[in-house]
């Protein structure tokens, strides 16, 4: 499995409606469509961890054919008044968005 990270802004208050907008991107079949095989989404101090899942680590590729879908790209723009770069100024697309693993462990079943 390949996990992927985004780590952005996120207006206070927010996270209802953010929910109601990947709950309705998740009723699709983008997620399949993407590779996606999880999503959670978290906050912290005005915060937003996006965490993915996929099976493969190809997860990257598939999103990027994804982008020119109507339905990535309006879930994209329903986002804005809620989401916001974490650092403006260097952000071009998500992958400038996305953390650096630097420890990774799993138990043994």
């Amino acid at each position: 499995m390949h996990s992927t990270l985004i780590v952005a802004r996120m207006n206070p208050g927010s996270a209802q409606e953010v929910a109601r907008l990947f709950r309705e991107f998740d009723a699709t079949e983008m997620p399949q469509l993407m590779g996606t095989r999880r999503r959670q989404l978290f906050s912290y101090r005005n915060l937003y961890f996006h965490l993915q899942d996929f099976d493969t680590d190809n997860g990257g590729e598939l999103i990027e054919a994804a982008k020119t879908d109507p339905r990535f790209q309006r879930i994209s723009e329903d986002l804005k008044p809620f989401i916001e770069a974490y650092d403006p100024e260097t952000w071009r697309s998500p992958a400038d968005a996305l953390a650096t693993r630097f420890y990774d462990w799993e138990g043994r079943g």
